[in-house]
C-alpha cells in the first residue's frame, strides 16, 4: 500500500507518517485545502509517483464556533472553503485517474444527525450538509464507473481541531453525551475509513455512517 498525504502546516508530522511509512510508499505534499490549483498538484504528484489512484480520503475541515449572529462573511467563506469547495475540487480533480474498483471518502459529522445540536454549530453543519449531498449525488454519478462515494460522519474526537479551545468542564459534559464516557480516537475513524477503501466494502455506496460510540 502506498499513501499520499496532504498536509497544510504540520511539517513535523508530515515527516514523521514519512518515516513510519517509508518514502518508497509514501509522498507528502504541503498545501492549501481549499485551493484547486493545489489540488491539481497533489493529485500530479501523486500520479508521478505511484501511477494510480486506488482511494481518496478528504479529510481536511475547518471547524468554526460560529452561530447565526456571530458569523462574518469571511468566517462564511473561509469555512465553505476548505470543507466544501476543497473536496468539490479535490474529487473533480482526481475522478479522471481513478479506475474502477476505486472509492471516494469523505467526513460528515454525527451533529448533523443529533437531536440536539449547539446553535455555535451552524456554520460548521452547514457545510456538512452540503458533504452528504455531495456523497449521494456522487455515488449516482460515479456508481457507472465502479467508484464508490461514501463519508464517515465522526462523533467528538480526541484531535487537536475538536478541543481548540474547549475547557476541561465543557469537554467533560461532551463526553458524558456518549454511551462509553470518553471520546473517540483517530484511529477508530480511520479504521472505518480504511472498511470504505477496501474491496469488503464495494458494494457499499452513497453511505454516512456514523462513527460515535453510540452517540447519534
Amino acid at each position: 500500500m502506498s499513501l499520499t498525504n496532504k498536509y497544510q502546516s504540520d511539517d513535523q508530522g508530515a515527516q514523521e507518517v514519512l518515516e513510519a511509512i517509508g518514502t518508497d510508499k509514501a509522498l507528502a505534499v504541503k498545501g492549501n485545502a481549499a485551493s484547486v490549483t493545489d489540488a491539481e498538484e497533489l493529485i500530479r504528484r501523486t500520479m508521478e509517483k505511484f501511477g494510480q489512484i486506488d482511494g481518496l480520503i478528504c479529510n481536511a475541515g475547518s471547524l468554526p464556533y460560529k452561530d447565526l449572529m456571530s458569523t462574518s462573511e469571511e468566517d462564511f467563506r473561509q469555512c465553505v472553503d476548505v470543507n466544501v469547495k476543497g473536496p468539490y475540487f479535490l474529487v473533480q480533480k482526481a475522478v479522471p485517474y481513478l479506475k474502477p474498483g476505486a472509492s471516494i471518502v469523505l467526513v460528515s459529522s454525527t451533529l448533523c444527525h443529533a437531536s440536539t445540536v449547539n446553535p455555535r454549530y451552524l456554520l460548521y453543519l452547514t457545510t456538512k450538509g452540503a458533504v452528504e449531498q455531495m456523497v449521494h449525488v456522487l455515488a449516482k454519478d460515479l456508481g457507472p464507473k465502479e467508484i464508490t462515494v461514501n463519508a464517515v460522519a465522526p462523533g467528538p474526537t480526541d484531535t487537536a481541531l475538536f478541543a481548540n479551545g474547549m475547557s476541561a468542564p465543557v469537554l467533560a459534559a461532551v463526553k458524558n453525551l456518549i454511551p462509553r464516557g470518553r471520546l473517540g480516537t483517530p484511529e477508530e475513524v480511520a479504521e472505518v475509513m480504511a472498511f470504505f477503501c477496501s474491496p469488503a466494502s464495494g458494494w457499499v455506496s452513497g453511505q454516512i455512517l456514523r462513527v460515535n460510540g453510540g452517540m447519534a
